[in-house]
């Protein structure tokens, strides 16, 4: 049965109206919790920018003057001549985000499937576990690489812990959301067909979590190679001494020669995951155009 809009009266709308009230306008109650929570927010969010110096001159004058001194001293990039050894410390510090990114990965892996739901029966550890990835990454990478620095002394081991502790937690977390979302039905399956639990995992869990865990793992390779580039500014090598003793020594120019490879290696890096990914998961099959002459 259709009905044009022309028959429609107003007397028909004020009954439609009286039946379904909610699918017209909000209740009082939701629009009292609506501008609740916008008014309260807005009115938040403008007192940070007043308590924080957003709106005086000093900021807009810090501001022009930040835009002088990227313009003006640190370009043109120079230090050409150190550019073997600039290279050869960058190496360093994507040696230090995969070896923390791969060693968080290994330890992740396994406290993944106890800290989701849906494989640990155990509310208790499931609940315990939680809480540990929360303690790992609770703290950031600069605070870990001060404790690692203190125990283990100066250099690159003590950035690829502070980045495993963390990534650890994080991967905990990423891995575990995974795994709680996946299909029950292909898990089912395999146990209907008599499967133990390590087939369960491997058959039925793994062939769903797996592409979403290495897409989570290249993306945190890549954050690391950023997060490894400061970690040398507390000692824990890297790149980061290098930048932190030119900005001191007032060598802006040479900080910018630095800050260009660091930008340039995550290009590399994000473009050459983007591309690991493709051939691991086979995203790129999925995005290929569809040609319909060959299906019909």
């Amino acid at each position: 049965m259709s009905v044009r809009l022309s028959d429609i009266t107003s007397a028909d709308i004020a009954a439609e109206r009286a039946r379904f009230p909610r699918a017209y306008s909000a209740s009082v109650r939701e629009r009292v919790h609506f501008w609740l929570l916008w008014g309260g927010g807005t009115a938040l969010t403008l007192y940070c920018l007043y308590r924080f110096g957003f709106f005086t001159a000093g900021f807009l004058h810090g501001v022009s003057k930040f835009g002088s001194v990227v313009v003006a001293q640190l370009f043109p990039p120079t230090g050409f001549a150190n550019l073997p050894m600039f290279m050869m410390v960058m190496g360093e510090t994507i040696a230090m985000a995969f070896m923390g990114t791969l060693l968080g990965a290994m330890f992740a892996f396994p406290l993944s499937f106890l800290a989701s739901r849906n494989m640990t029966r155990s509310r208790p550890l499931q609940f315990g576990a939680r809480r540990f990835a929360d303690l790992l990454r609770s703290f950031d990478y600069l605070i870990w690489a001060l404790i690692f620095v203190r125990a283990i002394g100066l250099g690159p081991l003590a950035g690829i812990m502070a980045i495993a502790i963390v990534e650890t937690g994080t991967f905990v977390k990423l891995y575990s959301e995974a795994i709680e979302n996946l299909d029950r039905k292909q898990i089912d399956g395999v146990i209907a067909a008599g499967g133990d639990g390590l087939q369960r995992i491997r058959f039925g869990v793994m062939p769903q979590v797996l592409p979403m865990m290495l897409s989570n793992t290249l993306y945190m390779f890549e954050h690391n190679v950023r997060s490894a580039s400061i970690l040398g500014i507390v000692g824990a090598g890297g790149i980061g001494f290098l930048l932190a003793d030119r900005l001191r020594a007032y060598e802006l120019q040479e900080a910018c020669l630095i800050i260009i490879l660091i930008i340039l290696a995550v290009y590399a890096i994000d473009y050459l995951s983007k591309i690991l990914r493709e051939r691991l998961i086979g995203d790129h099959r999925r995005r290929e155009p569809v040609d319909d002459a060959a299906q019909t």
